[in-house]
């Protein structure tokens, strides 16, 4: 039964550095540099009206693996309650052809994205892109699978074959319930969650779980990456949200 699978979302991070140069980087606004620094990197760019005052995100996915728009409104309504974008919030779909890999590897992702994204942070509008992915991770194994990944300060990819594998069948979440969570709990880590940018404001995050909030019914709780675990918290069709704590982070960075 696909259930017994353990699927991971897997946080997949460059490393924030100290170096000289990782510092003179964050310091690039705008243009295609800006939008390849490390994840969590932008939080308040992203947070805040301080340089940005509006936002686009790109959403780019295979052709036959759209996210279903409840999903997209689902992530739109979540970006407006978290973020000051007075000049507003937008998503652009468009679909491209398959890259014919039977999985992808970070670097393949970086590769496309590298290749097909065509927004970047402008003078007034801060860029996201978001991939929907026709195969598994390549870091797929045989005790877990990997649903989506935040890898760039403004970039993540999410599994969409894998997760269509996962949903709409008797007993298993919906797939736009289960895309919900999956581009949210992504969104969160780029968005500096949890110790990762946005600075803490309370001791929550998990010692044995790094980057991740310590209360069990938070979006950013470690579980909601287990298979199991991701279950229990969409039970009822209920998609989790920040707990207070993460949401004190966030406001202390410039959020909502």
């Amino acid at each position: 039964m696909k259930l017994n699978y353990i699927f991971y979302l897997f946080l997949s991070l460059l490393v924030l550095s100290c170096s000289d140069d990782d510092a003179s980087n964050s310091n690039i606004l705008t243009g295609r540099l800006a939008n390849q620094l490390s994840a969590g990197q932008s939080s308040n760019d992203l947070l805040s009206a301080n340089r940005f005052t509006s936002m686009v995100v790109e959403v780019v996915y295979v052709e036959g693996f759209e996210p279903t728009q409840a999903a997209i409104n689902h992530f739109t309504s979540f970006l407006e309650d978290r973020t000051f974008k007075p000049d507003g919030i937008t998503v652009e779909k468009r679909a491209i052809a398959s890259p014919g890999l039977a999985s992808y590897t970070i670097n393949d992702i970086i590769a496309i994205e590298d290749a097909n994204r065509t927004r970047f942070n402008t003078e007034n509008q801060i860029a996201v892109w978001a991939f929907f992915a026709d195969a598994e991770s390549a870091s797929n194994s045989g005790s877990g699978v990997v649903l989506g990944t935040a890898y760039r300060n403004t970039s993540f990819v999410i599994f969409e074959e894998t997760i269509s594998s996962f949903s709409d069948e008797p007993l298993e979440p919906s797939r736009n319930v289960l895309e919900s969570v999956v581009i949210e709990h992504e969104f969160g880590h780029i968005l500096g969650l949890t110790n990762l940018g946005a600075p803490l404001q309370s001791n929550h995050e998990d010692g044995a779980h790094p980057k991740h909030c310590n209360v069990e019914d938070c979006l950013m709780y470690w579980t909601a990456e287990t298979g199991s675990g991701i279950i229990d918290m969409v039970s009822g069709g209920n998609i989790p949200t920040l707990d207070a704590q993460c949401i004190a982070d966030l406001q202390a960075n410039g959020g909502r």
